[in-house]
């Protein structure tokens, strides 16, 4: 699966980079809860795809968990981490990483990130609000076919 072509033909059909907008337009459930140390996470039941997310983090925080949890929606629609964390962590590690890629491929634009050339990685991170591993994960794709 090339992440970045699924990012951007979902950026064209739906015209927007909101994760938030996309994941409404693609019926999958969003619920704002108290999840003490948790960020959130996705799950499916019933055949209806959700994301949960915790309302104590910031906007932005909320807007990268729900991208992150959209990339697990879409890439992985029928993945049940917490079982898997208990039997493999290396392939929950694989499904995070793409997940974090989807995420940040749909945050941050080739573009946007052009324009920090020059800056550190963590110069970048701390400009844009990500932390240095998202920012060299951005980098990594950056401009890729």
């Amino acid at each position: 699966m090339d992440i970045k072509k699924l990012v951007a033909c979902l950026i064209r059909t739906y015209k927007t980079k909101n994760p938030f907008d996309i994941a409404r337009s693609k019926n999958i459930w969003i619920a704002f809860e108290d999840l003490g140390t948790i960020n959130g996470y996705y799950k499916k039941a019933y055949r209806q795809k959700q994301i949960h997310i915790n309302y104590n983090l910031s906007a932005s925080q909320q807007k990268f968990v729900c991208a992150h949890e959209l990339g697990h929606a879409l890439l992985h629609p029928s993945a049940n981490t917490p079982f898997l964390r208990g039997s493999t962590s290396l392939l929950v590690s694989k499904l995070e990483l793409e997940a974090n890629t989807f995420a940040i491929e749909l945050l941050l634009s080739d573009d946007c990130l052009l324009e920090y050339q020059g800056f550190t990685i963590d110069q970048i991170g701390r400009a844009l609000g990500y932390n240095q591993k998202l920012i060299e994960l951005k980098m990594k794709h950056l401009n890729a076919p």
